[in-house]
């Protein structure tokens, strides 16, 4: 009779076990840890309006029964609360810790006013900042816009008898607007070779044909010329090229939106001129005048332009001539800038070294693209002198870094010019800039010196 009493007393206690662990878990029960339970947290929980309070009290905050603070007098000088690492120098220190001195608070204070302040000034000198950067751009937008009014209304109906006039050339010298610079720069450039649209169409046709031969295996081999290898070679070393003409600007990169505009430029270039075919480089005068002109009209200024005799000389690679263009330039750097002159003797640093480059693209890989464009602004106008003056610029204004370097650090710092260039600056240097020689122009100094050429004469000291 003792066994069913047992197990009755042992299925109550179960059961009384099972209403006790199925109780609502109270927010103040431990929790679990790993290897037990954590002890129950000490103390009871404090109101939340009561912590505010005293947080108030302590920190010197002014109830509405509470008097002004000193420490509240002086936070109403600051146009904020000081918050993170600021409050540690205004607030005291916690209860643990001596308390501060009065001279050392007083102090602190003053530091963090002064920390204030600075900021102040730093924010009010930004924003200045700001606000002249922002009426310069105004302005300079208005001018541009206020100039190609001009050029539009005023001068491109009556081109050919405004083109030569002070104000025009003045107006060219500051630069011409964008939005009429492809039309400026084909009146420039003229078009002395007659080529028409149709022309053009017909050396694109050409150049696609012999890509297509090209792409495909050759049958007879032996049937082809001189001249067609010739070509052959032009147009693949015409993909290799087109990969790094302006690589910062991905548009003529291969999926770019001016890749083909630009390979059939050059191509069609190829073919049309089959006796200079591509010479590196010239990617990047096309590539300006694309972004300028319509297809059709910058191939007509591209060949135009690369068949005046500066730019025939370098890139038909004839060396009698180029060497003339080099004694000319040195003419005018030893007049110009006999000290930089000298330093460059004594290192035996020549003309050809850097200004090969920048002849070869017109400054559009050498320079900022902007400031490039603007060069061939007035180089538009002043046609083959110009480039031989802004070289003289660029050496004037880096005269003083210049004369600091040696051989190789003068080579490679001309060969890659600063990103960033002043333009208003450059263009100053480059006014500055005199073309004359004992009473005899560019273009005199040049002559002189072919006929010495002509005659044997040395035009050039190695």
């Amino acid at each position: 009779m003792a066994a069913p009493s047992l197990l009755l007393y042992i299925d109550r206690s179960l059961f009384a076990r099972r209403l006790k662990d199925s109780r609502p878990v109270d927010q103040r029960d431990p929790g679990w840890k790993l290897f037990g339970r954590v002890p129950p947290r000490e103390g009871t929980v404090k109101d939340p309006r009561r912590i505010q309070k005293e947080y108030e009290t302590k920190s010197g905050k002014a109830g509405p029964g509470n008097p002004t603070s000193p420490r509240q007098s002086v936070r109403k000088n600051l146009d904020f609360e000081p918050l993170s690492t600021t409050a540690l120098i205004l607030e005291d220190r916690p209860a643990n810790l001596p308390a501060k001195p009065a001279e050392e608070a007083q102090k602190h204070r003053q530091q963090y006013e002064e920390m204030v302040a600075q900021a102040k000034k730093r924010e009010l000198k930004d924003a200045q900042k700001r606000k002249k950067q922002l009426e310069d751009r105004c302005k300079l937008e208005e001018s541009i816009g206020s100039a190609a009014q001009t050029w539009n209304q005023e001068i491109l109906p009556n081109w050919s008898t405004v083109c030569t006039s002070r104000r025009v050339r003045d107006l060219w010298w500051q630069g011409i607007p964008p939005s009429v610079r492809g039309k400026v720069w084909s009146l420039a450039v003229g078009n002395e070779l007659n080529i028409t649209h149709e022309l053009f169409n017909i050396c694109l046709a050409r150049a696609k044909e012999k890509w297509r031969t090209t792409a495909a295996p050759a049958t007879e081999p032996e049937t082809e010329d001189a001249d067609s290898s010739d070509r052959e070679s032009s147009l693949e070393l015409i993909k290799l090229d087109i990969s790094r003409t302006f690589p910062q600007l991905c548009i003529f990169q291969k999926g770019g939106p001016y890749h083909d505009v630009l390979h059939s430029i050059l191509g069609a270039y190829t073919c049309y001129r089959p006796d200079v075919g591509y010479v590196q480089g010239m990617s990047f005068i096309a590539a300006v005048l694309i972004l300028n002109l319509d297809t059709a009209d910058a191939f007509i200024a591209f060949a135009n332009l690369l068949n005046k005799p500066c730019q025939m000389a370098f890139f038909r690679v004839d060396h009698s001539l180029m060497l003339t263009y080099f004694a000319a330039f040195e003419v005018f750097f030893e007049e110009n800038l006999p000290k930089l002159f000298a330093h460059f003797k004594k290192n035996n640093l020549t003309p050809d070294i850097y200004l090969i480059d920048w002849i070869f693209t017109l400054y559009s890989k050498s320079l900022p693209l902007d400031l490039a464009c603007r060069v061939w602004d007035v180089f538009c106008r002043d046609n083959e002198e110009f480039l031989f003056r802004t070289a003289l610029g660029l050496l004037r204004l880096y005269q003083d870094v210049l004369t600091c370097m040696d051989f190789i650090h003068m080579a490679q710092f001309l060969t890659r010019l600063p990103d960033l260039i002043p333009a208003e600056q450059l263009f100053q240097h480059i006014a500055s800039i005199h073309m004359t020689s004992r009473n005899r122009k560019w273009a005199q100094v040049l002559q002189a010196l072919q006929k010495d050429q002509e005659r044997g004469s040395p035009v050039l000291k190695r």
